[in-house]
């Protein structure tokens, strides 16, 4: 038995995340948690809501609350959208906690102490009207590379480029929108990331081999276009306070670290809350000299994060020179656009989690993104090809198939698994595709291919169709029964490792499956036999129920609503 730890990226407090979050961090991680699960592999799946930052501010602010009782009901929100899709969380934590402020605050007095953190002389904006110095996403103006209009202080949503403040032209105050701003100097730590980059070089040549090319293509990028050392502190009041052993430094009472300094950090401090939880050892799983070098490190995250697993957050882990696990394989994904623009939770562009609930339940949505997984290259949605996905995949192809042979072994063997006869060239047809599927399922799996697993799981679904097409048991039942119930129980069974397979995608319909068919629990692992040894296992006489259509079919207006209401092609 292997060990996996597993995070994905930590969505922002901010708001309910939109299907491109999920498609991009959540979902992914979740499917391979589940898949290394029915595997016997000890599994610890880990995520939070990242929690500080000018963002949290901002939010509470527009609505005139508290930002920490703003980030506590923003915090089971998000709880209860991640428990609405079904994902497998071992542990769903806060960056807020207790144990991620006291790690930050060791990984900055261990950084300081290793000459890797430096206080500096900083120049920043100041905003005389609001009285205040203003962190970048305090600041809004001009994007000095792409011209978009709204480009923060941080970042261009536009061309995706990171900036500072200082970059944006006409930039003004988010608070108040005066424009009545100067540059004032102040004092911030920064990360010296430049004396790092060798062996950021390094650990990055020698994981090559296990990222996806777009992993690695970022991670070079960075480094090819020169490391900056980078300032990990803000003028904030909400975040993790610039102390050490509990004592706040001179000079820097009203900042707080950077946010994306303490949100990786915040991995390993939901693991410790974990731990308070549930009785586990954390650090079994983050210390190498406490049991964590037999841990396979998995992260999964979209591509605007990259940059800051494959550089940052490792230049904070390397350079405290400590025992810590770094990540072994790390997952990168491109966008699920949103009709040829960007899903956006500041825009409130695209279905967001919440509301996709309220459409439909949350396999639909699971199916579609995952078979639809933007790894290769951006994924565009449409409301016309996820109703083709759905209805063809779901629908059309495991729906009909769990429906027409249930149904047909309630009507004509009194709703149980039928004794008799024995298997021929269907079922040795049957017997070689099932492991070629099964097989290549777990391959793609395994190598965290998403659209080839899911279509390999689709595949599966098909030969069940083509089968019942060659058996024919409806045409044998008067003829030659004995023949009918070999189709009959040949199916069920593959009905079995139909929904076995389907798992870790559609893990609430696949639990329908298996439990109309009388599956204990324990006999709900992947299957590691030969295909001709698995399609006899059910007891014969075992009683089987026909379920509820397991998917129903979207008509066209539906789509018509749902465009209307949330926009599409034009809008």
């Amino acid at each position: 038995m292997a060990r996996y730890l597993i995070t994905s990226a930590l969505p922002y407090i901010n708001g309910v995340k939109h299907l491109g979050n999920l498609a991009g961090s959540m979902l992914p991680a979740d499917v391979y948690a589940r898949f290394q699960r029915l595997r016997g592999h000890e599994v610890l799946y880990i995520c939070a809501t990242d929690e500080h930052g000018t963002p949290a501010e901002l939010a509470a602010a527009a609505e005139g609350m508290d930002v920490r009782a703003y980030c506590d009901r923003e915090h089971e929100i998000q709880r209860a959208a991640g428990d609405g899709f079904a994902l497998s969380y071992d542990h769903f934590g806060r960056t807020s906690n207790p144990p991620n402020h006291r790690l930050t605050q060791h990984f900055a007095a261990v950084l300081e102490d290793k000459g890797l953190i430096e206080e500096r002389s900083d120049h920043q904006v100041y905003s005389i009207d609001d009285a205040r110095f203003l962190p970048d996403r305090y600041v809004e103006g001009i994007c000095p590379h792409c011209d978009f209009e709204r480009a923060r202080g941080d970042q261009c949503d536009n061309c995706g480029r990171l900036l500072e403040p200082t970059d944006l032209k006409e930039p003004y105050s988010k608070i108040s929108g005066s424009k009545n701003l100067e540059v004032r100097e102040t004092r911030h730590l920064y990360l010296l990331q430049t004396k790092m980059e060798p062996k950021l070089r390094a650990w990055v040549e020698n994981a090559a081999d296990t990222w996806p090319s777009l992993a690695v293509s970022i991670a070079n990028k960075w480094l090819d276009e020169g490391l900056r050392d980078r300032s990990i502190t803000r003028d904030l009041a909400w975040g993790v306070p610039v102390a050490r052993d509990g004592v706040i430094r001179e000079g820097f009472e009203n900042k707080v670290f950077y946010v994306w300094f303490d949100a990786p950090i915040g991995y390993i401090g939901a693991t410790e809350e974990w731990a308070s939880a549930n009785g586990g050892d954390w650090e079994s799983w983050w210390r190498t000299d406490k049991g964590a070098e037999d841990v396979t490190y998995v992260q999964f995250m979209g591509k605007d994060n990259v940059a800051f697993h494959t550089v940052s957050f490792p230049a904070t882990i390397l350079g405290s020179q400590e025992p810590w696990k770094t990540v072994d394989r790390l997952k990168a994904f491109n966008w699920l656009n949103w009709y040829g623009g960007k899903f956006s939770t500041s825009e409130k562009r695209g279905v967001f989690m919440d509301t996709a609930l309220e459409l439909l339940p949350a396999d639909y949505w699971r199916w579609y993104l995952t078979a639809n997984a933007p790894e290769g290259s951006d994924t565009q949605f449409t409301w016309e090809h996820f109703q083709a996905c759905v209805n063809k995949d779901l629908a059309d192809v495991l729906g009909n198939f769990i429906n027409r042979i249930l149904r047909f072994t309630a009507s004509r063997f009194d709703g149980a698994v039928p004794a008799g006869g024995e298997p021929g060239e269907h079922e040795a047809w049957l017997a070689r595709e099932v492991d070629e599927r099964l097989a290549a399922i777990a391959d793609n799996h395994e190598a965290m291919r998403f659209r080839p697993a899911a279509a390999e799981t689709r595949a599966l679904w098909a030969a069940g169709n083509e089968y019942l097409t060659r058996a024919e048991p409806w045409t044998h039942f008067k003829t030659n029964p004995e023949k009918a119930a070999v189709g009959v129980r040949t199916a069920l069974n593959l009905a079995v490792l139909m929904g076995i397979a389907a798992q870790p995608v559609i893990p609430n319909a696949a639990k329908t499956i298996l439990d109309c068919l009388g599956v204990p629990d324990g006999n709900r692992m992947w299957p590691n036999e030969p295909a001709a040894g698995l399609l006899d296992v059910l007891p014969h006489g075992l009683a089987v129920t026909p379920p509820d259509v397991l998917f129903a079919k979207i008509d066209d207006d539906t789509v018509a609503e749902w465009t209307a209401r949330f926009g599409g092609e034009g809008s």
